[in-house]
């Protein structure tokens, strides 16, 4: 059931569980998420926002600090159901987080890697995609930092330089599919791109985040896009 849909831009952003949206929209040229990875990053972004409020700090969304009440997003991985929807539902597919997944997933010979630039830190040195393709695996360096500078506003949120060179793999794709939206990185590539992107976010706070990244996503001269000629127009004769 889709509670709210707004359009911005070539993107259509969905409020919804995926599970109940997806079969209603029909098949995409491909679909590029991020779905959570059941490993309790909730938790741990939970205990971190209350250290900061303890701290004298602010709960605040906008740098991923979101305190949630009772929504554990992270506590279990997708059910086996929302990937074979995926799969059916879209012709190539790019899923980060792949490693979490390989037992629900077919054997494939592309995985992409981004490398965070930095060893031996508390959290991984890289994170892997799965991908539909049978081609070279490939590597993404993008320092942590970077990614920070982007403007992170979730706990998991990939850098949109990560989310424009996947993009870079499906060239022929012009409709996408991401059905574990967050904060809407995904369509804001999708929108500098040129592509029709399709969010759904069962979350209404990173809903209205994703829907104000995109508009300022839209506002913006497209980059990878030529801007259309002047329409002529017709000079008066005096």
């Amino acid at each position: 059931m889709i509670v709210k849909e707004e359009r911005i831009g070539n993107q259509r952003l969905i409020l919804g569980d995926c599970l109940q949206v997806m079969p209603g929209l029909g098949r995409f040229d491909a679909c590029v998420t991020d779905p959570p990875y059941g490993i309790g990053a909730d938790e741990e972004q939970r205990a971190a926002a209350l250290a900061r409020i303890a701290a004298g700090g602010k709960s605040k969304t906008g740098r991923g600090w979101k305190l949630y009440a009772e929504t554990a997003w992270d506590k279990e991985r997708p059910s086996p159901g929302a990937f074979a929807a995926i799969l059916d539902g879209s012709k190539e597919q790019i899923i980060w987080g792949g490693n979490y997944f390989a037992d629900l997933l077919p054997p494939s010979m592309r995985w992409l890697a981004w490398d965070k630039g930095q060893r031996d830190f508390s959290l991984a040195d890289m994170e892997l995609a799965w991908t539909s393709q049978q081609k070279a695996v490939r590597v993404f360096t993008y320092g942590r930092g970077k990614a920070v500078q982007d403007g992170k506003v979730h706990p998991t949120q990939k850098p949109l330089a990560l989310m424009e060179w996947c993009l870079g793999f499906l060239p022929d794709a012009k409709t996408i599919l991401d059905p574990f939206m967050g904060s809407g990185t995904t369509l804001v590539a999708c929108q500098r791109m040129g592509r029709q992107g399709t969010g759904i976010e069962l979350d209404p706070d990173y809903f209205d985040i994703a829907c104000r990244r995109v508009d300022e996503a839209a506002r913006q001269p497209d980059l990878f896009i030529a801007p259309k000629p002047a329409a002529p127009k017709q000079e008066q004769l005096l």
